[in-house]
């Protein structure tokens, strides 16, 4: 039987080569918790770029016997360790791996890897920041590659190398702790070092990084804008436009520093929009806009039902019928097949553009009148039709149609409810005409008992009196100049759009355009068959439209300056009485509310809407993220800012009852 083999210790401190699968964890090291993956991945990625920088620590093994088994217990480098075996997983290295060490026997294991661990001072951050910039200016590495060898995420070095270029004055005070990191971080969304200089001596005391952010992007625009989102991020920087890109927060698309270039494009792209719906319609002229101009000053035409050609009625019954036969074939499924999904997309595009013919201009009023392309909030394209300039109004035109919830919305209609004197009116009766050999006095005196005798009746005519208040009030909204209206009531419309930037985009400014179109439609060309009109109306659809013309002159909103508690009292016993339920209408997002309040304001709604427990979780948030997740959390609720909402409709109770109470007078009158 052959001697037993004695293994030779080294002498302590003595560096040899040890193979890799002769290295095992030592149990007397002080690091109890494991190294993380990402630890591991980046000890690997170094040693594959540079090697093994730092000798590892080990101490040999003995059996119970006290002979050396010819292992080694890693007192100090067991993460060098450790990635060197994600290596040989890797197949990048072998398993017997000659390893640098150095033999330690003469000091306490444990207490040479606490002190390993404990008595050295990390790299500060800047001086980190300031390496990694010099090795990609000086060697020429990039941000993968440099990724690569320090085994961190490409995105990582950018942002060390974005810190790197921020002003050294800035850096410098991030050392003397006079910025904090986050700070730092926020100057370096942009690597303007004047501007950032510029900005720092603008802060207030102790700023937060929102603040900072905001201050170096407030000539910019940011990539949510409608004009960016109209434009197209490539489109802008194919034009030569840069983008100037958050890499700590999430900032959306970034913010588009040439102003005056996307301004230029989304100009551009609204004309050529204008020009071909000028050339597909036929309108005298089209106008681009930014902005809808309420000011614009001109009478609005609508369009009017009419009959479809053969042709075209003949094509809405054949897609109409294959829309229905595919809806059978197919109302079982619980997915469609792609290809009947996409045809049911063009049935129902055909028959929508089928059906809009149905509502035509006269084209007498399309070669006479324009049309405003707009941009929307949402940057999307809005198109308004249908307006005629002062100067192309026909000599008769005085009782035109107005039919626009927008052109008259620019104050009251003080001094239309007459004609100036000697001028002729088209509406006046034959029976006027004869009266013009009786003296001005004596005219003016017979009338006035006329008048007198009007209003006796009237007042015991409440059903003749809703006609005429109809009369009136839709004579001044939806004619310009016609003078018609015998009863002395003025609608004063108030422009919301002045107000509320982008009310005109939401779902309800939609619907409430839409309805006011409908009944623009409606309305007789010539406001002396007005009257008619509305008498022949049934009584539903009577109500229906005077409610609407009462509606228009609606005046509920606050201003600074305003003084009208009583009216803002009589806004609060309407929104009772017709139980106004702001839900319906509006959202909080970080657009509508949000957004504009202070971080206290966000969490009071948080508290209100969801729970205290949700708020608390959300205090330490910076605002734009607040208010992100404040969004998210609030859609599934019902809450309201105090100015919305609505108390118990005590008024509409009282209302009812004393329309019941009238009820039986009402039949007798009839």
């Amino acid at each position: 039987m052959s001697a037993k083999s004695v293994e030779i210790i080294p002498v302590s401190g003595t560096e040899v080569l040890i193979p890799l699968n002769k290295l095992k964890k030592s149990p007397n090291n002080a690091r109890r918790t494991p190294h993380s993956e990402a630890a591991i991945e980046a000890y690997a990625a170094s040693i594959a770029a540079k090697g093994i920088l730092q000798n590892l620590m080990v101490e040999p093994e003995f059996d119970g016997e006290g002979t050396a088994t010819g292992f080694y217990f890693v007192t100090i480098g067991e993460g060098r360790r450790l990635a060197q075996l994600l290596r040989v997983q890797r197949k990048e290295i072998k398993k017997g791996e000659p390893i640098r060490c150095i033999v330690d026997t003469a000091n306490d294991p444990h207490e040479i890897s606490l002190d390993e661990n404990v008595t050295r001072e990390s790299m500060h951050p800047a001086d980190q920041f300031g390496a990694f910039r010099k090795l990609a200016d000086e060697s020429g590495l990039g941000a993968e590659e440099i990724a690569a060898r320090f085994g961190v995420t490409a995105h990582v070095v950018r942002q060390r190398l974005r810190l790197g270029a921020v002003s050294p004055k800035l850096v410098q005070l991030y050392r003397e702790g006079d910025l904090t990191l986050e700070q730092l971080m926020a100057f370096a969304i942009t690597d303007d070092h004047a501007r950032q200089e510029a900005v720092y001596e603008r802060l207030p005391f102790d700023p937060d990084a929102s603040t900072i952010r905001r201050l170096l992007t407030e000539t910019h625009v940011a990539a949510t804008d409608r004009r960016a989102r109209f434009v197209g991020l490539e489109a802008y920087t194919e034009a030569g436009g840069t983008v100037l890109r958050d890499l700590f927060t999430e900032d959306r698309g970034g913010y588009l520093e040439d102003v005056s270039l996307l301004d230029l494009l989304v100009t551009a792209r609204l004309g050529r929009e204008a020009d071909s719906l000028r050339a597909a319609e036929g309108w005298r002229w089209t106008e681009a806009h930014l902005d809808f101009p309420h000011a614009h000053g001109m009478r609005r035409v609508y369009p009017h039902p009419v009959e479809l050609s053969a042709e075209d009625q003949a094509a809405l019954q054949a897609v109409q019928s294959e829309f229905d036969r595919l809806t059978g074939q197919h109302q079982t499924a619980e997915e469609l097949p792609d290809d009947v999904d996409a045809r049911f997309g063009e049935l129902e595009a055909e028959i929508e553009r089928l059906e809009a013919k149905r509502q035509a201009y006269d084209p007498d009023d399309v070669g006479r009148g324009g049309a405003f392309v707009i941009l929307n909030h949402d940057g999307t394209v809005r198109v308004e039709r249908g307006f005629i300039r002062p100067e192309d109004e026909k000599p008769e035109a005085a009782t035109g149609l107005e039919g626009d919830a927008e052109a008259g919305d620019e104050g009251d209609r003080e001094g239309e409810e007459a004609a100036p004197d000697g001028e002729d009116d088209e509406g006046a009766s034959d029976e006027e005409d004869g009266d013009q050999k009786l003296s001005d006095a004596l005219v003016r005196d017979l009338t006035a008992h006329r008048t007198l005798g009007l209003r006796l009746n009237l007042s015991e005519q409440p059903d003749v009196a809703i006609v005429a208040i109809t009369h009136a009030l839709a004579a001044q909204i939806f004619y310009v100049g016609a003078a018609a209206h015998v009863v002395g009531i003025q609608p004063v419309k108030t422009d919301l759009a002045a107000h509320a930037d982008g009310i005109e985009d939401t779902p309800a400014g939609k619907a409430w355009s839409d309805r006011h179109a409908n009944w623009a439609r409606q309305m007789p060309k010539d406001v002396a068959e007005l009257w008619e009109f509305v008498a022949e109306l049934d009584h539903d659809s009577r109500m229906a439209l005077f409610a609407h013309c009462v509606a228009l002159t609606v005046n509920a909103v606050k201003l600074p300056f305003d003084r009208r508690p009583r009216a803002l009292a009589a806004a609060r016993r309407l929104a009772e009485a017709v139980a106004l339920d702001m839900t319906s209408y509006w959202r909080p997002t970080v657009r509508s509310y949000l957004g504009r309040v202070t971080k206290a304001n966000i969490l009071a709604a948080v508290r209100e809407g969801l729970s205290e427990e949700a708020a608390e979780r959300m205090s330490a948030m910076k605002k734009a993220d607040m208010a992100q997740a404040a969004e998210q959390l609030l859609a599934a609720t019902d809450w309201l800012p105090s100015l919305l909402r609505t108390a118990a409709p005590q008024g509409q109770a009282g209302l009812q009852s004393e329309a019941q109470d009238r009820e039986p007078h009402s039949q007798a009158a009839e």
